[in-house]
Protein backbone atom coordinates (compact mmCIF):
# COMPACT_ATOMS: atom_id res chain seq x y z
CA UNK A 1 0.00 0.00 0.00
CA UNK A 2 1.25 3.39 -0.69
CA UNK A 3 1.81 5.61 2.11
CA UNK A 4 0.67 9.15 2.86
CA UNK A 5 3.23 11.79 1.69
CA UNK A 6 3.22 13.54 4.93
CA UNK A 7 3.11 9.95 7.26
CA UNK A 8 5.88 9.52 4.84
CA UNK A 9 8.44 12.43 5.44
CA UNK A 10 7.09 11.96 9.29
CA UNK A 11 8.88 8.70 9.20
CA UNK A 12 11.97 9.99 7.00
CA UNK A 13 12.55 12.47 9.64
CA UNK A 14 12.49 10.04 12.67
CA UNK A 15 14.83 11.04 14.86
CA UNK A 16 16.95 8.63 16.78
CA UNK A 17 19.11 9.01 19.61
CA UNK A 18 21.74 6.98 18.30
CA UNK A 19 23.96 8.16 21.20
CA UNK A 20 22.70 8.67 24.33
CA UNK A 21 25.91 9.86 26.33
CA UNK A 22 27.06 12.80 23.78
CA UNK A 23 23.64 13.58 23.03
CA UNK A 24 23.95 13.50 19.22
CA UNK A 25 21.29 12.81 17.08
CA UNK A 26 20.69 11.42 13.67
CA UNK A 27 17.79 11.27 10.89
CA UNK A 28 17.26 7.88 9.74
CA UNK A 29 16.99 8.09 6.42
CA UNK A 30 18.47 4.67 4.67
CA UNK A 31 15.79 2.77 5.22
CA UNK A 32 13.44 4.21 3.10
CA UNK A 33 13.31 5.92 -0.65
CA UNK A 34 15.77 9.28 -1.64
CA UNK A 35 14.06 12.24 -1.72
CA UNK A 36 12.70 12.81 -5.32
CA UNK A 37 13.65 16.33 -6.52
CA UNK A 38 11.80 16.73 -9.92
CA UNK A 39 12.72 19.50 -12.32
CA UNK A 40 10.31 21.23 -14.97
CA UNK A 41 10.18 23.94 -17.20
CA UNK A 42 10.27 24.56 -21.02
CA UNK A 43 12.63 22.80 -23.19
CA UNK A 44 15.03 26.33 -23.66
CA UNK A 45 15.46 27.69 -19.71
CA UNK A 46 18.73 25.09 -18.68
CA UNK A 47 17.22 23.18 -16.53
CA UNK A 48 19.08 20.05 -18.17
CA UNK A 49 21.97 21.85 -18.04
CA UNK A 50 21.47 22.71 -14.52
CA UNK A 51 21.26 19.28 -13.51
CA UNK A 52 24.31 17.60 -15.83
CA UNK A 53 26.36 20.18 -14.51
CA UNK A 54 25.89 19.45 -10.85
CA UNK A 55 25.86 16.02 -11.55
CA UNK A 56 29.26 15.63 -13.76
CA UNK A 57 30.95 19.02 -12.19
CA UNK A 58 31.03 20.18 -15.62
CA UNK A 59 29.11 22.43 -18.41
CA UNK A 60 27.90 20.33 -21.40
CA UNK A 61 29.42 22.05 -24.29
CA UNK A 62 28.96 19.68 -26.94
CA UNK A 63 25.43 17.83 -27.30
CA UNK A 64 23.22 18.35 -24.73
CA UNK A 65 20.17 15.41 -24.66
CA UNK A 66 16.82 16.54 -24.44
CA UNK A 67 16.20 15.13 -21.05
CA UNK A 68 18.83 14.34 -18.35
CA UNK A 69 18.92 10.57 -16.91
CA UNK A 70 17.83 10.39 -13.14
CA UNK A 71 20.94 10.81 -10.99
CA UNK A 72 21.32 9.97 -7.43
CA UNK A 73 23.14 12.04 -4.76
CA UNK A 74 24.17 12.34 -1.37
CA UNK A 75 23.88 15.90 0.18
CA UNK A 76 24.46 17.59 3.46
CA UNK A 77 22.15 19.80 4.36
CA UNK A 78 22.01 21.46 7.90
CA UNK A 79 24.33 19.16 9.31
CA UNK A 80 21.75 16.46 8.01
CA UNK A 81 23.24 13.63 5.48
CA UNK A 82 20.28 13.31 2.31
CA UNK A 83 20.06 11.14 -0.31
CA UNK A 84 18.04 12.45 -3.50
CA UNK A 85 17.38 11.74 -6.67
CA UNK A 86 17.19 14.19 -9.42
CA UNK A 87 14.68 14.04 -12.07
CA UNK A 88 14.36 15.43 -15.65
CA UNK A 89 11.06 16.18 -17.58
CA UNK A 90 10.41 16.73 -21.07
CA UNK A 91 9.52 20.61 -21.62
CA UNK A 92 8.34 20.68 -25.22
CA UNK A 93 4.75 21.37 -25.87
CA UNK A 94 4.03 17.74 -27.25
CA UNK A 95 5.21 16.02 -24.48
CA UNK A 96 2.89 17.69 -22.23
CA UNK A 97 0.15 14.75 -21.46
CA UNK A 98 3.26 12.03 -21.03
CA UNK A 99 5.38 14.43 -18.88
CA UNK A 100 2.90 14.12 -15.70
CA UNK A 101 3.61 10.43 -15.40
CA UNK A 102 6.88 11.60 -14.01
CA UNK A 103 5.64 13.51 -10.99
CA UNK A 104 4.31 10.75 -8.66
CA UNK A 105 6.17 10.64 -5.29
CA UNK A 106 7.88 13.88 -6.29
CA UNK A 107 9.10 15.39 -2.76
CA UNK A 108 9.78 19.28 -4.35
CA UNK A 109 9.61 20.42 -7.95
CA UNK A 110 12.36 22.70 -9.08
CA UNK A 111 10.14 25.13 -11.52
CA UNK A 112 12.87 26.56 -13.78
CA UNK A 113 12.67 29.49 -16.04
CA UNK A 114 15.46 31.87 -18.04
CA UNK A 115 16.69 35.54 -17.01
CA UNK A 116 17.23 35.57 -20.60
CA UNK A 117 13.38 34.59 -21.78
CA UNK A 118 10.78 36.41 -20.82
CA UNK A 119 8.13 34.24 -22.27
CA UNK A 120 9.75 31.14 -20.18
CA UNK A 121 8.88 33.45 -16.87
CA UNK A 122 5.48 34.32 -18.04
CA UNK A 123 4.68 30.22 -19.01
CA UNK A 124 4.98 29.89 -14.81
CA UNK A 125 1.32 31.37 -14.24
CA UNK A 126 0.13 30.15 -17.51
CA UNK A 127 1.01 26.82 -17.71
CA UNK A 128 3.42 25.51 -15.21
CA UNK A 129 2.22 26.19 -12.38
CA UNK A 130 -1.28 25.25 -12.88
CA UNK A 131 -0.42 22.12 -14.24
CA UNK A 132 2.09 21.65 -11.22
CA UNK A 133 -1.01 22.43 -8.52
CA UNK A 134 -3.25 20.34 -11.11
CA UNK A 135 -0.87 16.88 -10.28
CA UNK A 136 0.40 17.62 -7.16
CA UNK A 137 -1.48 20.18 -5.21
CA UNK A 138 0.51 19.72 -2.00
CA UNK A 139 4.43 19.57 -3.14
CA UNK A 140 6.14 22.48 -2.27
CA UNK A 141 8.18 24.46 -5.70
CA UNK A 142 11.40 25.65 -5.36
CA UNK A 143 11.44 28.68 -8.43
CA UNK A 144 14.89 28.85 -10.02
CA UNK A 145 16.00 31.52 -12.42
CA UNK A 146 18.98 30.09 -14.64
CA UNK A 147 21.26 31.52 -16.73
CA UNK A 148 22.08 34.50 -14.84
CA UNK A 149 25.51 34.97 -16.74
CA UNK A 150 23.22 36.07 -19.53
CA UNK A 151 22.89 39.79 -17.20
CA UNK A 152 26.17 40.69 -18.37
CA UNK A 153 24.95 40.99 -21.98
CA UNK A 154 21.44 41.09 -22.35
CA UNK A 155 19.96 44.48 -21.34
CA UNK A 156 16.55 43.10 -21.01
CA UNK A 157 17.47 40.29 -18.66
CA UNK A 158 14.90 39.35 -15.95
CA UNK A 159 16.23 40.75 -12.66
CA UNK A 160 15.90 39.05 -8.60
CA UNK A 161 12.82 41.34 -8.36
CA UNK A 162 11.26 39.55 -10.96
CA UNK A 163 11.76 36.25 -9.19
CA UNK A 164 10.99 37.75 -6.08
CA UNK A 165 7.57 38.84 -7.43
CA UNK A 166 6.94 35.87 -9.04
CA UNK A 167 7.88 33.41 -5.98
CA UNK A 168 5.04 35.67 -4.07
CA UNK A 169 2.57 34.92 -7.06
CA UNK A 170 2.78 31.19 -7.22
CA UNK A 171 4.14 31.12 -3.16
CA UNK A 172 7.06 29.10 -3.89
CA UNK A 173 8.80 28.00 -0.75
CA UNK A 174 12.08 29.39 -1.84
CA UNK A 175 13.79 31.24 -4.69
CA UNK A 176 17.19 30.64 -5.92
CA UNK A 177 19.56 32.05 -8.95
CA UNK A 178 21.96 30.03 -11.06
CA UNK A 179 24.25 30.07 -13.58
CA UNK A 180 25.35 26.56 -14.58
CA UNK A 181 27.85 27.90 -16.98
CA UNK A 182 29.56 29.40 -14.39
CA UNK A 183 28.79 26.65 -11.95
CA UNK A 184 27.35 29.13 -9.47
CA UNK A 185 24.51 28.86 -7.14
CA UNK A 186 23.98 25.38 -8.32
CA UNK A 187 24.60 23.35 -4.93
CA UNK A 188 22.39 25.69 -3.00
CA UNK A 189 19.56 25.00 -5.30
CA UNK A 190 19.53 21.34 -3.59
CA UNK A 191 20.28 22.46 -0.53
CA UNK A 192 16.71 24.76 -0.63
CA UNK A 193 14.80 21.97 -2.17
CA UNK A 194 15.72 19.74 0.68
CA UNK A 195 14.69 21.99 3.16
CA UNK A 196 11.36 22.73 1.70
CA UNK A 197 10.81 18.78 1.41
CA UNK A 198 7.73 17.95 3.72
CA UNK A 199 6.09 21.67 3.60
CA UNK A 200 3.15 21.99 2.31
CA UNK A 201 2.60 25.22 0.21
CA UNK A 202 -0.19 27.47 1.43
CA UNK A 203 -2.47 29.21 -1.59
CA UNK A 204 -5.03 31.17 -1.68
CA UNK A 205 -8.44 29.19 -2.55
CA UNK A 206 -10.09 31.61 -5.02
CA UNK A 207 -6.37 32.08 -6.74
CA UNK A 208 -5.72 27.93 -6.94
CA UNK A 209 -9.51 28.20 -8.66
CA UNK A 210 -9.02 30.41 -11.22
CA UNK A 211 -5.46 28.37 -12.29
CA UNK A 212 -7.26 25.45 -12.19
CA UNK A 213 -9.95 26.37 -14.69
CA UNK A 214 -6.97 27.82 -16.96
CA UNK A 215 -4.88 24.84 -16.66
CA UNK A 216 -8.29 22.75 -17.89
CA UNK A 217 -9.08 24.78 -20.83
CA UNK A 218 -5.64 24.59 -22.01
CA UNK A 219 -5.57 20.69 -22.21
Amino acid sequence: DSVPHDLLWLKLFKVEKDNMNDGKKEVSISKLRPLKITAVGGGLEGKTCLLITYATKRFPTEYVPLVFDNFTDNINVDGQDFNMTLWDTHGQDDCKRIRPLSYPNTDCFLLCFSVGNKTSYDNIVSEWFPELRHHCPNVPIVLVATKTDLRESQTDSLTPRDGKKMLREIHAVKYVECSALKGEGLREIFIEAVRACGKKPRYKKKKIVQLYKHFIYMI
